[in-house]
């Protein structure tokens, strides 16, 4: 394993550091918004749904968007510096919100900058790679990601145990945001970008194989149950967690995901992506339902949100290593742009549901709503979509 891991191109390794950085300044912030806007700004859970909704859909054009225009002009670096950048210059705003639609701009501003680098950076990571390889590089991307996401909540309960104030904790996004970007401009395109001819501009999705779209239906379904992972912290928090703690737990799940999450999708190279995806989204309704469920101890949250971490291992690396396995290699960057636009635009509805349905209806019913969703998609991917 060590072997092959250091076998990998300079480019995988390079933007694994990128995203280890990137997500040490977002997760810094991340699992502090729901306490912002509880505490803070006394805002409500629709609020924080139609704030997460609105931006990670709006985004999710831009995947698209920015997934096709990669394919047209062969060229990927410009969108991930500009995705990344946008990024660290919102982050550190947060100090300056006095509402909470300054909030929603911040939050959407951020996801502009995801949306415009994510499938240009997948189709960059992709193609550094032979196809067996895949799995091993998306994976260790994912760990590398999942380990920023590990400091930046470490950070986060640190100042907050010392006694920063929420509002100056936010500042602490500067300095990782800049060696974010320091790091991106040593990013070299691999020749299987540069020179691949160009691609006409086309939104169209029917020339896929059908395998694809169907895949892309289901992932749709999978992603309805998927709302913010924001809504599991302020879960955690009424359900009797102490505010430093929360980063602590978000932190607890990136460092399960961070271990695993290159074991587990090398592994899918091997015995199949599909295995790995049904297994994660099993585990997922089971978290989901486990959360719904009123009065149980605060100690059983640590061995709950583990398991959810174990989730993110076995799913998040596998499904973008499944989209190369299905896509033409032409049409890489728009087949990322599909996936992240239908993974994406149902945050809206999933975010706006989920919010709506634990304000308005009862807390127990958003999650069983989502655990639906995530087991009906493991039905329809094997019987219906049937991968390998």
């Amino acid at each position: 394993m060590f072997s092959l891991l250091f076998g990998l191109p300079r480019t995988v390794w390079l933007l694994g550091l990128v995203s280890l950085f990137n997500d040490a300044t977002g997760e810094l912030i991340y699992p502090l918004v729901p306490l912002f806007l509880a505490s803070v700004l006394l805002a409500g859970p629709r609020t924080l749904g139609l704030i997460e909704g609105v931006a990670e859909a709006t985004a999710s054009l831009l995947k698209l968007f920015s997934g096709i225009l990669m394919d047209r002009s062969g060229h990927a670096k410009g969108w991930v510096a500009a995705g990344y950048a946008l990024a660290a210059g919102s982050r550190p705003l947060f100090y300056l919100a006095s509402s909470w639609p300054v909030v929603l701009l911040l939050r959407f501003t951020d996801r502009v900058g995801k949306g415009l680098r994510t499938s240009p950076r997948d189709a960059l990571l992709a193609n550094a790679v032979n196809e067996n390889q895949r799995g091993l590089a998306f994976g260790l991307h994912r760990a590398m990601d999942n380990a920023g996401a590990v400091i930046g909540p470490l950070l986060a309960a640190y100042l907050l145990v010392h006694g920063m104030p929420l509002r100056q904790v936010f500042l602490w996004a500067i300095i990782p945001g800049l060696i974010t970007l320091a790091l991106v401009l040593g990013v070299k395109e691999q020749p299987a970008v540069l020179n691949r001819k160009a691609t006409p501009f086309s939104w169209d999705v029917m020339s896929f194989p059908p395998v694809f779209k169907r895949y892309l239906l289901v992932v749709a379904l999978f992603t309805l149950g998927n709302a913010s992972n924001m809504f599991l912290l302020w879960r955690a928090r009424d359900l009797g967690l102490a505010e430093y703690q929360v980063p602590l737990l978000w932190a607890l799940t990136s460092a399960v995901a961070m271990i695993l999450s290159t074991p587990l999708s090398a592994l899918s190279d091997r015995l199949g992506r599909s295995r790995f995806l049904q297994v994660g989204w099993l585990v997922y309704g089971l978290f989901y339902l486990l959360l719904g469920i009123h009065g149980f101890k605060t100690v059983y949250l640590w061995p709950i949100f583990a398991a959810y971490g174990v989730f993110l291992a076995a799913t998040e690396g596998v499904e973008k290593a499944l989209v190369a396995d299905l896509a033409p290699p032409n049409q890489t960057g728009t087949a990322y742009g599909w996936f992240n636009l239908t993974a994406g635009i149902m945050l809206l509805p999933a975010s706006l549901v989920f919010g709506w349905l634990w304000q308005t209806v009862a807390v127990s019913v958003a999650f069983c709503f989502s655990a639906a969703c995530a087991l009906s998609a493991v039905v329809l991917l094997k019987f219906w979509v049937r991968l390998v």
